[in-house]
């Protein structure tokens, strides 16, 4: 579908206003998480703001993604848009934590529609050269608002009170949706078929088990609602892929994986999510431990990444849409990732903190090489019928692979920070403040327990990307093409 230029400008800036809006309400919340649980007398419920958003924002993608391809992806933006815009209202005028939680898987659920459809919709209005230009644009949101979210939550909390965090969402959302009405065209949509509904609940079940599971998994109390939490998730698996080998329009195709540039891109997407995302979540705690820095001092650590991975990001999107060719930046990013991991791995503890900085630089741009552009090649491999549903695949193993790596990675930090932890101090009171009131032999003995937790760590996850390198140097190498993906999209080869 062809747009006039100035259509398909404005048709961007509005994707990009409301894909920014949904990846802030992520990182906004977490600087007037307090303020918010003391107005509402509720401590204990606390995490559920920010996890009840995530699990909806990611249980949901499958089934959006269906949805998009059969009643097009126009209508579900801008009812997520829509919704996405009362839950915000709903949110600041929360009376309870209850109520909050509710309105904030709304919001969740919203969010899902808004950062899938954006991706759909640049697809469908572009050729598979011009896509990773604009996907990167859009891309770009994430980063930025993991940069910024923070500094602007705790600003308006203090200045406004902690209900605006939620509406200074409405009249920027209601601008966009203004540009959307006009922008977003109507795209043409295959036959209606009946919609895989026992795949979509199967799959809704095990994932919100799974993620449950691994969660509680890392508390010793709540072992038996773990095990329990595992069971469901396996039966609910089990019976996902039955559902969807039996369906005629299944909520997740299994036999695209079977073409090599899906499956290796794929395996990229979810390599991201396990890679980067998961660590960056600790990288404050390791270098306030282990480098006895502030807290404010030690988020620039995972700031220079972040940063590093907006710039690549941007800039392989412009030069791939430029010259066609891809292949060389996920086998460069995925290898130039796994080296800055292993080199954090090796990093004594007591460097000046801009080395690991520029270490953690390289991560991000090695990271951000591939970020978007393999959503664009993948979406290249199906037919334009099927852009939502593949998309939305590629945006879910990353969040799951996130999610569920962050699990993982606190719990072995919990476990081997406790086990190796001399006698007389407690795991479970230990603080950054605390240890800097310690005398220098405890903070040096502690600094070394920390980098021997998180070595292998690092470790660990420079092998996750090392698999990335054999999955990207599997892409094909042909040029993307000048000329809109015929329909059906002719297959690429198989693995």
């Amino acid at each position: 579908m062809t747009l006039t230029p100035l259509r398909l400008r404005i048709l961007v800036a509005s994707l990009l206003t409301v894909s920014f809006l949904g990846a802030l309400d992520h990182t906004v919340v977490s600087t007037s998480l307090a303020t918010i649980a003391g107005d509402l007398g509720a401590l204990e419920h606390m995490s559920w703001v920010v996890v009840g958003y995530t699990l909806a924002s990611t249980v949901l993608l499958p089934v959006l993604g269906k949805l998009g391809d059969r009643i097009g992806p126009r209508a579900v933006f801008l009812s997520s848009l829509v919704l996405f815009l009362l839950a915000s209202l709903a949110c600041g005028f929360s009376p309870t934590m209850e109520w909050l939680v509710v309105a904030r898987v709304l919001q969740g659920m919203s969010s899902a529609g808004l950062q899938l459809m954006s991706q759909t919709i640049i697809a469908q209005v572009t050729t598979p050269r011009e896509r990773p230009k604009y996907l990167a644009v859009i891309g770009a949101a994430f980063p930025i608002a993991i940069l910024i979210g923070p500094v602007i939550g705790g600003l308006i909390t203090d200045f406004w009170g902690w209900q605006w965090v939620f509406w200074v969402n409405i009249p920027v959302g209601a601008a966009a949706l203004a540009l959307a009405v006009f922008a977003v065209p109507h795209v043409e949509v295959a036959e209606r078929r009946r919609f895989d509904i026992a795949g979509a609940v199967t799959f809704t079940i095990a994932l919100v088990a799974l993620v449950l599971a691994v969660t509680w998994w890392t508390d010793p109390a709540a072992a038996v609602a773990a095990l329990t939490a595992s069971v469901v998730a396996a039966v609910a698996f089990a019976a996902f892929f039955v559902a969807e080998l039996r369906a005629v329009e299944p909520v997740l195709p299994l036999a695209y994986f079977r073409d090599r540039t899906i499956s290796a891109g794929t395996a990229l997407s979810a390599i991201i999510g396990i890679g980067l995302f998961s660590i960056t979540f600790y990288l404050p705690t390791y270098f306030q431990m282990a480098y006895r820095t502030s807290a404010t001092i030690s988020g620039l650590v995972p700031i220079a990444t972040v940063f590093g991975m907006l710039l690549s990001n941007l800039a392989t999107g412009f030069i791939v849409s430029r010259t066609g060719r891809y292949r060389a930046f996920p086998i460069a990013g995925t290898a130039l990732a796994a080296t800055g991991l292993v080199v954090m791995s090796l990093l004594p503890v007591g460097l000046p903190l801009w080395v690991p900085m520029i270490v953690m630089f390289g991560v991000g741009v090695g990271t951000g090489a591939f970020m978007s552009l393999i959503v664009a090649v993948v979406q290249g491999a199906v037919p334009r019928s099927e852009t939502g549903t593949i998309t939305a695949t590629l945006n879910l193993v990353r969040q799951v692979g996130s999610t569920v790596t962050t699990a993982i990675i606190g719990g072995v930090i919990g476990f081997g920070v406790a086990a190796l932890l001399p006698p007389g101090l407690d795991a479970a009171t230990l603080t950054p403040k605390s240890v800097l009131a310690a005398d220098a032999a405890t903070q040096t003995q502690i600094a070394a327990i920390y980098h021997d937790v998180f070595a292998p760590i690092f470790i660990a996850l420079a092998a996750a990307y090392a698999i990335g390198i054999v999955a990207a140097i599997l892409l094909p190498g042909t040029p993307l093409s000048d000329e809109p993906a015929p329909e059906p999209a002719t297959a690429s080869a198989s693995v």
